[in-house]
């Protein structure tokens, strides 16, 4: 090409992260191409005192982002996956999945303890209802707390607190050179994922047909594989951040598995069920878990979580 090709992404540190670590795999394949990185502020960003709950879930990291993708103003995006809706505006799709990071969500302690070691009514903070529904399920005893900000600022306001702990995505700590704060990964038996949590999606405007053929340099097969399972999942249940919902697959040998989750505020309710299928069809599979858990009482289940979220979170750190 004998243009800039323009890279739009949010502008916190662990986006500014991906948007280069994209950038540099995309100039290690195309040496002659020069590529840019434009800074794009979100409404997620700039509402950084109101729990996500509260503030709606279409498109909060991502809706400013895409409306420069689609007028032409940038030329690809780059997002946490987690971030991106289930459904995609008409003319844009996801045209790499990078390989995915360890999903799982990380604990960091003030004390060292682990999780399980944490006194009886310890604080913990998270900006998840997903964290806190499976935080409770977990132990009925702690009382969960709201924290909105970035990771950098999110590690800097529980330094400045009195909470116990605090549970952020591994993946984000990992890339901004934060590990040494966890005090230990959570397994996935106790809490799962986000959907798509660790993966890193590269949108684009599917009529930008050389830029479309680029990215297929990026894409992770197996991943993607996983990610259409989960999303399909997800879309099904017409999952956001407002509801606590979970979930992961995997690859084991021929066979995707796939884990899914959806449970009340307060942790008492929970549904957390698994299938198998194969691995050339993760959008059937995902369908079929999310159809499971309707029959087990998830759409009930999720209408309580989405009446109740807007009372969840009072304080905010």
């Amino acid at each position: 090409m004998n243009r800039s090709i323009i890279i739009g992404t949010r502008g916190s540190d662990l986006a500014l992260w991906q948007a280069n670590f994209v950038r540099s795999l995309l100039q290690d394949h195309f040496p002659e191409t020069k590529f840019e990185t434009r800074v794009i502020s979100t409404t997620g960003d700039e509402v950084v005192d109101v729990a996500l709950s509260k503030i709606g879930d279409k498109g909060l990291f991502t809706r400013q982002i895409e409306t420069e993708l689609l007028d032409g103003s940038i030329d690809l995006a780059v997002h946490s996956l987690k971030d991106l809706q289930t459904a995609l505006p008409e003319n844009l799709s996801i045209g790499a999945i990078c390989e995915r990071e360890f999903p799982n969500d990380a604990f960091i302690s003030r004390s060292g303890s682990p999780l399980e070691a944490l006194p009886l009514g310890a604080r913990v903070a998270t900006g998840s209802l997903r964290r806190r529904s499976q935080l409770l399920n977990h132990r009925s005893d702690l009382n969960v707390e709201e924290i909105r900000g970035n990771v950098p600022t999110r590690l800097r306001k529980f330094d400045e607190s009195e909470l116990d702990g605090m549970v952020l995505a591994f993946a984000g700590l990992h890339r901004l050179g934060f590990e040494h704060r966890v005090t230990h990964l959570i397994p996935t038996e106790i809490m799962l994922p986000a959907v798509g949590q660790g993966a890193v999606a590269i949108e684009v405007n599917k009529t930008n047909v050389d830029v479309v053929a680029m990215l297929t340099k990026l894409d992770h097969t197996p991943t993607r594989i996983c990610i259409r399972a989960e999303r399909a999942f997800l879309k099904c249940l017409e999952g956001g951040c407002q509801v606590p919902i979970g979930g992961l697959a995997s690859l084991e040998s021929d066979r995707l598995v796939l884990t899914g989750f959806v449970g009340s505020l307060d942790g008492a309710n929970v549904i957390r069920e698994s299938i198998s299928g194969p691995i050339d069809s993760p959008d059937d599979l995902g369908i079929r878990l999310a159809e499971r858990v309707i029959e087990l009482g998830g759409r009930e289940l999720l209408g309580d979580a989405r009446r109740d979220s807007a009372a969840v979170a009072e304080r905010v750190f």
